[in-house]
């Protein structure tokens, strides 16, 4: 695997390619460190060496950190991560909350289950079949199907890709927009997910979970489209009811629904929680 370090409009990994974007580049923080090295850790633990292509500046800043990454001393993430900055209101990804999302066909299965499942337990294909798949654009490696993927709460990644597989292509502009249809997102807190014992950091994601996710255990908040609530409602199990909320999207692009679900999640149940307002 190659890692790219530098000044991009996003940080992903792409055809095994890990294009970091530093926040203050060259600066490279701590956290940013931490990434790349636990990218690193995961790919050799699965076979892969990689190789970093960068500024001499940061390769040294790398090194040098090493030795305190290899004691295990952790850095916490940050309140606001500022490497993607595309979101008009927030500018960067709020670390209070992930969440997963998945179309409303899929989110029903999720319900019924009560779990979610990584990819290869929840379609029922070798991984093998999987990467060759023509949903897997990224070219992503095999391991990667048996985790569960999440982003940040405030991120629109997720309900971008699944208008992707429901189109069949990348969408363009009018399709965030005019013809934007939400998926359902389920939200978890991060500072509690990070302890479930399948949890693995490996630089890209907040995080993933391995084979299985049981909502009653971990769940915060599921957020359906009020257009799907006579579609999803049948199957949302007694335990999860409290936690489950129907929101009316009413012709917000991408954007903005990500913008005010996220808000009214943390509305919801950052009360119950006793979350504080400085994050936002």
């Amino acid at each position: 695997m190659l890692i790219r370090i530098g000044s991009f409009d996003i940080t992903e990994c792409w055809d095994g390619v890990f294009y970091k974007k530093l926040s203050q580049y060259p600066k490279m923080t701590a956290w940013e460190i931490q990434t790349v090295l636990d990218f690193i850790r995961y790919e050799q633990e699965n076979g892969r060496d990689c190789k970093i292509e960068a500024d001499k500046e940061i390769i040294e800043a790398i090194h040098q950190y090493r030795s305190t990454y290899d004691r295990g001393v952790r850095v916490p993430v940050p309140t606001k991560i500022e490497e993607c900055t595309a979101c008009p209101k927030y500018r960067g990804c709020m670390t209070d909350y992930v969440c997963h999302t998945s179309p409303v066909e899929n989110a029903i299965k999720i319900l019924a289950c009560g779990s979610l499942l990584s990819p290869v337990l929840a379609r029922k294909k070798s991984v093998a079949e999987l990467r060759k798949d023509g949903r897997n654009a990224a070219n992503d490696p095999e391991d990667y199907f048996d985790y569960i993927m999440f982003a940040w709460g405030n991120c629109q990644a997720g309900d971008r890709l699944v208008m992707e597989r429901k189109l069949g292509r990348f969408p363009d502009e009018k399709d965030l927009d005019a013809g934007f249809e939400p998926g359902v997102r389920f939200f978890f807190r991060y500072d509690k997910l990070i302890h479930h014992p399948n949890a693995v950091f490996e630089g890209v994601l907040p995080l993933k979970i391995r084979n299985e996710l049981i909502l009653k255990d971990w769940l915060d908040a599921v957020v359906v489209p009020e257009a799907d609530r006579q579609t999803v409602e049948p199957f949302v199990p007694e335990e999860l009811k409290l936690k489950t909320h129907y929101l009316r999207n009413e012709g917000k692009d991408i954007w903005k629904w990500s913008e005010e679900v996220y808000e009214y999640v943390r509305e919801t149940t950052g009360k119950e929680d006793g979350l504080q307002s400085e994050n936002l």
